[in-house]
Order: structure tokens, then sequence, then C-alpha cells
């Protein structure tokens, strides 16, 4: 089995990978977001492990945009606790810091901390275990990172200071892509759909009423502009529940009426919590 993920070995969705699949999984590094489709696409892996969402700085687009590009389904999903800390290599001292490389989130994430480092300079990067693995190659006795742990320990490098972000509650979703939908009857299931509603007047209100006058639990939702169809959007809707299962089915026939398009983007097994 083998599972793409967008960045270094020592990433955040690296570990993700490893927690939903168990460390036995062959790990495929992808340096964009993009490429874990394409190489899904090309039979080079099995699936695919995105971030969608983090529990402080919201949704994340490009997930969401790749999802109705390539058409391939959600088969799962996990939440993990993200964990950031300040490495660099070994003989660096924080006072000497004049440089820190990370993922822009990241930093976003760490911003208190680094307003203390005065004179440090903060410099965004694609990649959290990439900003580790540069400071490791530097070695300029300048240039720190924030990044896991894990990364840390891969390039050798020391960690300065443990869980240096801002409110320890700090949460991504990852979604699970593959190139097939999940077979069978899923245990404690939890959907994610997509639709663009009719011009006609309450149509957002209708379409939500079709699942609160069945009683079913929407956990998330999103809009997305439409492409070539200025101030139109997308909604992507997570519900409890499977669209095979009658009430829902019969929700999704409601909301025919007042969509130009639905897509069921994936059934699934709603997702375990773990810590990085």
């Amino acid at each position: 089995m083998k599972a793409a993920f967008q960045g270094e070995k020592g990433a955040f969705s690296e570990i993700a990978c490893k927690k939903y699949f168990g460390s036995a999984v062959d790990v495929f590094p992808c340096f964009s977001f993009e490429d874990t489709f394409i190489n899904l696409k090309k039979g080079k892996v099995d699936y695919a492990v995105l971030p969608i969402e983090n529990s402080l700085y919201g949704s994340v687009y490009e997930t969401y945009d790749l999802l109705i590009k390539y058409s391939y389904p959600i088969v799962g999903e996990l939440y993990l606790q993200i964990n950031h800390n300040l490495v660099a290599p070994d003989k660096l001292e924080i006072k000497n810091i004049k440089k820190i490389f990370s993922h822009p989130q990241a930093l976003g994430q760490c911003s208190k901390f680094l307003k203390t480092l005065k004179k440090a300079e903060i410099l965004p990067s694609y990649d959290t275990a990439g900003s580790a693995k540069m400071a490791s190659e530097k070695n300029d006795g300048t240039t720190a990172a924030i990044a896991s742990s894990e990364a840390a320990h891969l390039y050798k490098l020391k960690v300065l200071k443990k869980g240096i972000q801002n409110n320890k509650e700090n949460y991504t979703r990852f979604v699970v892509i593959s190139k097939k939908e999940n077979s069978g009857v899923v245990s404690n299931p939890k959907s994610s759909i997509c639709f663009q509603l009719k011009s006609i007047p309450g149509a957002l209100f209708k379409a939500l009423s079709v699942f609160a006058l069945r009683e079913i639990d929407l956990v998330k939702i999103e809009s997305r502009p439409i492409p070539h169809k200025p101030f139109e959007y997308l909604f992507y809707i997570d519900l409890l529940g499977t669209t095979k299962e009658k009430k829902l089915t019969l929700a999704l026939t409601h909301l025919e009426e007042i969509t130009d398009s639905i897509i069921t983007l994936g059934n699934y097994k709603r997702g375990k919590t773990f810590s990085s």
C-alpha cells in the first residue's frame, strides 16, 4: 500500500498517513497538493492524504477545488493534533537565531511565540518538514525552523522549544482519497456532498431544510466560487450518515428540485483523533 502526501518526509501530512494506515505504509512525498492527485491518477499510489480543515485557520480551499477537478472519492478521514516545535542544528541557541523558516500556516499558528524573538527574521516556506531539512542542510549557525518533532529527529535537529503554537487545541482534519469509493457497509458513517443551487429565492434555506426535515445532522458547510461563473458558488456539506440510507436518499431526491447538480464526494467512517 502506498499513500501520497504533500511535503517532505517528516511533514504533518506524513504523520497523518502513518496514523491512518499504520507505520508500515509506503509513503510518497509530493511537492504540491495537486501532485498527490496526479500520482493517484497515474497509479503510482493507492491513496492520497490531504489536509482539508484546521480548527484555528479554517478550510484548506485547494483541497476542496481538487476534489471537484479530479472526481476521486473520499474514503476516510482523521484528525491530527498539531504540535509545533522550534528546531535547529545542535549548536544553535535561541538567542543566536537570525532566520526562522516554516509553512505560512505554521508561522501564523505560532505568531505569539515568534513575536518574542525580536532579532529573528520570519520567512515562509512551502512546508514545515522542508524547512527543517533546509535548516539542517544550511547548518550556518543562524537558521532555525518550525516543524514536527518527527522532522527534527529525521533531519538530526534538536528541539529548542516544544509546543510553541498559540493554542494547544490545534487540530487538522485530513481526508483520505482513493480512485474507488468504499464498498459495503461503513460503520459510524459520514458523507460529503457538493451541489450547485438554482437561482431561485430562498434556495439555500430550502436546501438546508431538506436535511432538517429529516433530522439529518449537518456538521460542516462550505462555499467555493465556481470558475468562469462570477459570484456563483458550489456548496460543500459534511453530514452524519451515508447517502445510501433511505432518509438521506430521500433528502437528496428532494434536493434535486432546487439544484442544478449534486455530487457525492464520499461515504466513509468518521475519523479518529491522534496526536502528533
